[in-house]
């Protein structure tokens, strides 16, 4: 049988190995992976049986350059790992079709709602799905006023712009942030807080980004993976998200919580998901809402990326993969680490 190609875009995203090896051993079919990324030194062009430069999800540009990637390399699926590169797959997806290719996005407005995270934050209210309280907010003067109407300098809370990515942006502001201690005792790079004073700083007196200033949520971390039809969850399975290390989860365990899945299954149906999605809480808070593929905790008997590519090449039915479910284990375990690859030019 001819090898299955299959194009990940953003392969070079942290989850790029796991991803591409999962896709390898589906132990069904003989796979070709094509990578695109931004950058030409995104991990997939060393993972990857094809890599191509493509500009960024942004890019006007961008849906001809993976269709055009496509058409070369004989793509039959495109599987997007980035939230910057779904609104364009998905308004073109009609194009991708005609082409014989499944792009696996959701619609465009369900994309938008989603990626705006103040519109994301709407909707769990007009649903009852419970969410931090929120106000959005452009401007020194904006921001300031809904930091204390969320309880500053009392009670910290936080911010981010109102589109962006994972942890892209998000700030704390905490009246207590020591600036020296962070100066003299942490690593540079990490998210420092902030005080409103140095915020306001930064921002500026002509500054009109807009931000979404929120309640800032606490409690464990948890997130609902799984794959979606038409506003249906067909598989998927809740799972903490732990041990936090430069914006990324490095641990994660399975779990069996209906109540999670519960409240995934009102934000699918509103938005109308399809194919994958990630959905995150911090307490009992919902904070983020991602259709897209995220970190898996992979099994041997419930390769969850594997399955959903067969299901959007229409290889295995909505009932062939709810009858996969009973399969999820709580007892298994994921531990992220670094790795390295080496090459000489």
């Amino acid at each position: 049988m001819t090898p299955l190609t299959i194009l990940v875009s953003a392969s070079g995203a942290p989850g790029t190995a796991a991803l591409l090896r999962s896709l390898r051993e589906n132990g069904e079919r003989e796979v070709r992976l094509v990578g695109t990324d931004r950058s030409a030194g995104a991990i997939g062009r060393h993972l990857c049986d094809a890599f191509h430069v493509v500009p960024p999800g942004a890019d006007p540009g961008f849906a001809d350059a993976m269709l055009e990637v496509c058409r070369g390399e004989e793509v039959s699926v495109v599987l997007p790992q980035s939230s910057f590169d779904l609104l364009g797959l998905a308004e073109a997806k009609e194009r991708f079709t005609e082409q014989g290719v499944a792009a696996m996005v959701s619609s465009p407005e369900a994309i938008r709602r989603s990626n705006d995270k103040a519109d994301s934050y709407a909707m769990l209210d007009a649903i009852g799905v419970s969410g931090p309280a929120w106000r959005r907010v452009r401007g020194g003067e904006a921001v300031a006023a809904a930091v204390h109407e969320l309880g500053y300098p009392e009670r910290d809370v936080c911010l981010k712009p109102v589109f962006s990515s994972g942890t892209r942006g998000f700030r704390v502001l905490s009246a207590s942030a020591d600036r020296r201690e962070q100066l003299l005792t942490n690593r540079p790079g990490m998210a420092e807080a902030l005080r409103l004073e140095d915020l306001l700083e930064l921002l500026g007196p002509g500054d009109e980004t807009e931000l979404l200033v929120m309640e800032l949520a606490t409690g464990t971390e948890r997130t609902i993976d799984g794959i979606a039809r038409e506003g249906r969850i067909v598989l998927g399975h809740p799972k903490t998200r732990e041990a936090m290390r430069a914006g990324l989860a490095m641990y994660f365990e399975t779990l069996d919580d209906p109540w999670l899945m519960e409240v995934a299954s009102r934000i699918v149906a509103e938005l109308r998901l399809d194919h994958f999605f990630n959905i995150q809480l911090v307490g009992d808070h919902v904070i983020e809402v991602n259709p897209r593929i995220s970190t898996m905790v992979y099994q041997e008997d419930l390769n969850l990326p594997w399955l959903g590519v067969k299901h959007a090449l229409g290889a295995i039915s909505e009932e062939g993969l709810a009858a996969l479910q009973s399969r999820v284990r709580p007892t298994r375990r994921a531990l992220r680490y670094f790795d390295q690859v080496e090459w000489d030019t």
